[in-house]
């Protein structure tokens, strides 16, 4: 199940949610760090984790689906998010070089077929992140945050899935090795319990962010979910023909 819009929008804007937050984009700049004049889509409720690519990419992007709900992005400036279903993103075949999942793969409920559709707006050689609650951690079992709620994965599920949709997985990171609580006094210790998490405690870490890379070999219609005689497409910004 999809968490509410507006419910994540509170988590991001609190303390812990901005700590949060600041750690995750550590890791994936650590994966990323040069975008300039590349395409980017997040997809899910990805926003707050767009911010340092927005002056650096050639274009950023996001997609929300609706069973989430859409909130206006960036908050000054013209709109740069869409409404889409999840197996449907208005974009055409082949058009972004990177995607950043953020709390969408533990809340999908067509889990594959929106897999695929990322797949299809993918470049070839594009790459994408996914970044999901670690089934081991705490911050896995608590429902006081985004990442306590939907399907948890261990690593060697995400990888099994990705690659089971014609991604392949070529690495990983941890985060969020402190508690998720609002403590003061635990917020301002969290950079040391990431330190000391992610050289010794990687197994309870609160979130999986893992890159892949598109799979562009003996990839068959049904593999990537382009059916004969599908209906056409409406991308945003297009209108369709008569």
């Amino acid at each position: 199940m999809w968490s509410d819009v507006v419910d994540l929008r509170d988590f991001y804007r609190s303390s812990l949610g901005q700590m949060a937050a600041r750690t995750i984009r550590t890791r994936i700049r650590s994966i990323w760090p040069d975008l300039t004049g590349q395409s980017v889509l997040g997809f899910g409720y990805a926003t707050p984790y767009l911010i340092p690519f927005q002056d650096e990419a050639a274009r950023v992007i996001a997609a929300m689906p609706a069973q989430q709900g859409v909130l206006h992005w960036p908050a000054d400036g013209d709109g740069r998010v869409s409404l889409c279903d999840e197996t449907e993103i208005p974009l055409p075949d082949v058009s972004v070089d990177r995607v950043l999942l953020v709390h969408g793969l533990e809340c999908s409920e067509q889990l594959r077929p929106m897999l695929r559709e990322i797949w299809r707006v993918m470049a070839d050689g594009g790459r994408l992140i996914a970044v999901v609650p670690n089934r081991s951690g705490i911050w896995a079992r608590l429902d006081r945050t985004p990442f306590g709620h939907g399907h948890p994965f261990t690593p060697a599920q995400l990888s099994r899935l990705l690659r089971d949709t014609l991604f392949t997985p070529v690495h990983m990171e941890r985060a969020l090795f402190f508690p998720p609580s609002r403590s003061r006094m635990i917020l301002t210790a969290a950079p040391a319990w990431e330190k000391i998490g992610f050289r010794f405690l990687n197994t309870f870490a609160g979130v999986l962010i893992i890159e892949a890379g598109k799979q562009i070999y003996a990839a068959t219609p049904a593999q990537t979910g382009v059916q004969v005689g599908a209906r056409r497409r409406r991308y945003a910004g297009t209108v369709p023909q008569q």
